[in-house]
C-alpha cells in the first residue's frame, strides 16, 4: 500500500509511546528460549521479534524468518545447539542475499554441524545440533555486531563457554556491550578486556526483566523535532538516561541540529530550541542504523553531512547507501557514496510529490517520512514499516501528520 504524506504542521505538544527495543528483545527472547525461568514485559512489537517467537516455540524441521536479519543470525546459533534437533533456516528472496558465511564458520570452528542448501555463504542453512565443546573462536573487529552476539548469546549454555578474540578495529561496540550487559543482569559472567571477550558457563537468576523502548524507532522523532518549528515538544516514553542501546547517541547527535532532550522519570521530551544549522560530520561505526534518519534530516534542513563508518548498510534488508543516495536524488538533493561512508552536499530545493522507494525495508519507509514537515511526500510499499514500527503512521497522525492512501 502506497501512502500520501500532505505537507504538515505539527501539534505544538504531543505525546508517544514507544514498545520494547527490538534489539533487545530479540536477545532477550532467545536467552528466555535457554533459560525459561526468565520472564519479559514490554518485548516489540515489531514483526521481527514476532518471527523470532514463531521460530523459537516452531517444532517444523523449517524454519522461515522472511525478511528478519537479526532472527537469521540469532536463530542460527541457538539450533546449533538443540542436541538432536535438525533445523532448515530459510528466508526471503533478499535473506538469501545476505551473507552468513563468517558466522556459519565460527560456529563450525566451535564444532557445529551446518552446511547450505543453495549457495555457499548464503541461507537457506541445514542445522544439526548437537553440544559444542570447543570454546576459542576468532573473528574480525569489523564484523556485524550480530555475528558477534549470536556467538555470545549461546556461550553460557556450552559446556565450556566461550572465549571469543576479535581482530582489528572493532565495529558497533555498544551493541556488544548490550548483550554483555543483558547476559550479566540473568547472572551470567563475563568479561571483554581489549579485544577478547569471555562468557563464561553459568547458572541465571530468576527474574522478570523490562524491555527499553526502542531508540532506533526514537530517531525519527528526533528528526522530526529538528524539522519543526522552534518551541515544538516531542514526549516519548519508555526510555533511559542510561540506556543500553547504542542509538541513544541520538541525545549528542541532535543537539547539532538544536534539540533538546530531557529525562524526566520514564520519559525523555525532545524540544527544539534553536535553528542554527552547521555541516554534520559525524563517524556512525557504533550506530549504523540511524544513518538513514541522519541523511534525510540534514537533506531536508538543507545542511551538508559527511557521514562515515557506514560498511554494514549494504548488507542490510537493502543496500541502503544505494537506497539513500538514489530516494535523496530523486527530491533534489545531490550525494556521493563509497562502500562505507555518504556525502550530502547542501542544497535549499525539495522536489514535492516525489514517490519513496521502500525496498523492502523500514527504515526506508520511517527516515522519509519527516521530508512532508515541508513538502508533500509518497512512501511506496508503507506496510514495511511493520517490521520494527507497526503503529508508526497512526503515531505520525497524533502529532498533526496529515497522511492519505
Amino acid at each position: 500500500m502506497d501512502i500520501t504524506l500532505q505537507k504538515s504542521a505539527l501539534h505544538k505538544k504531543s505525546s508517544i509511546e514507544i514498545t520494547g527495543s527490538k534489539s533487545e528483545s530479540n536477545r532477550l527472547l532467545l536467552l528466555q528460549a535457554l533459560f525459561p525461568e526468565i520472564t519479559l514485559n514490554n518485548v516489540s512489537n515489531s514483526d521481527d521479534s514476532n518471527l523470532m517467537i514463531k521460530a523459537l516455540a516452531s517444532t517444523e524441521k523449517v524454519v522461515d524468518i522472511h525478511h528478519a536479519g537479526t532472527a537469521m543470525r540469532f536463530l542460527t546459533a541457538y539450533f546449533s545447539v538443540q542436541e538432536g534437533r535438525a533445523t532448515v533456516l530459510t528466508g526471503s528472496k533478499r535473506m538469501k542475499e545476505r551473507p552468513i558465511k563468517i558466522l556459519v564458520d565460527a560456529l563450525r570452528s566451535l564444532g557445529a554441524d551446518i552446511s547450505y542448501l543453495e549457495n555457499d555463504g548464503f541461507p537457506p542453512i541445514a542445522i544439526h545440533g548437537k553440544q559444542l565443546t570447543k570454546n576459542k573462536v576468532a573473528l574480525k573487529a569489523n564484523v556485524s555486531s550480530q555475528y558477534i552476539s549470536a556467538l555470545l548469546l549461546i556461550a553460557s549454555k556450552l559446556e565450556n563457554g566461550i572465549v571469543l578474540t576479535l581482530e582489528g578495529d572493532i565495529t558497533s561496540v555498544p551493541y556488544i556491550n548490550m548483550t554483555l550487559s543483558l547476559l550479566n543482569e540473568i547472572g551470567v559472567k563475563t568479561s571483554f578486556i581489549n579485544n577478547v571477550i569471555t562468557v563464561y558457563p553459568s547458572e541465571t537468576k530468576s527474574k522478570p526483566l523490562t524491555v527499553e523502548s526502542d531508540w532506533s524507532s526514537a530517531s525519527y522523532y528526533f528528526s522530526i523535532a529538528a524539522i519543526s518549528d522552534v518551541g515544538t515538544e516531542i514526549t516519548l516514553s519508555s526510555y533511559k538516561e542510561n540506556s543500553l542501546q547504542g542509538d541513544s547517541c541520538l541525545v549528542d547527535i541532535y543537539k547539532h541540529f538544536g534539540v533538546t532532550s530531557k529525562f524526566k522519570e520514564n520519559t525523555i521530551v525532545l524540544t527544539k530550541e534553536t535553528s542554527l544549522l552547521q555541516p554534520l560530520i559525524l563517524d556512525l561505526k557504533n550506530a549504523p542504523d540511524i544513518a538513514q534518519t541522519i541523511a534525510v534530516t540534514c537533506f531536508v534542513l538543507g545542511i551538508s553531512c559527511d557521514l562515515t563508518g557506514l560498511h554494514t548498510l549494504k548488507i542490510k534488508e537493502t543496500d541502503r547507501l544505494v537506497a539513500l543516495k538514489t530516494e535523496i536524488e530523486k527530491l533534489g538533493g545531490n550525494v556521493e557514496i563509497t562502500d562505507k561512508s555518504l556525502h550530502l552536499k547542501a542544497s535549499n530545493t525539495i522536489k514535492p510529490e516525489v514517490s519513496i522507494e521502500t525496498y523492502n525495508d523500514h527504515r526506508m519507509a520511517m527516515a522519509f517520512a519527516p521530508v512532508a514537515l515541508k513538502q508533500p511526500v509518497i512512501i511506496k510499499e508503507s506496510a514495511v514499516v511493520s517490521k520494527s514500527y507497526p503503529t508508526f503512521w497512526d503515531d505520525l497522525k497524533t502529532l498533526g501528520f496529515k497522511i492519505t492512501k
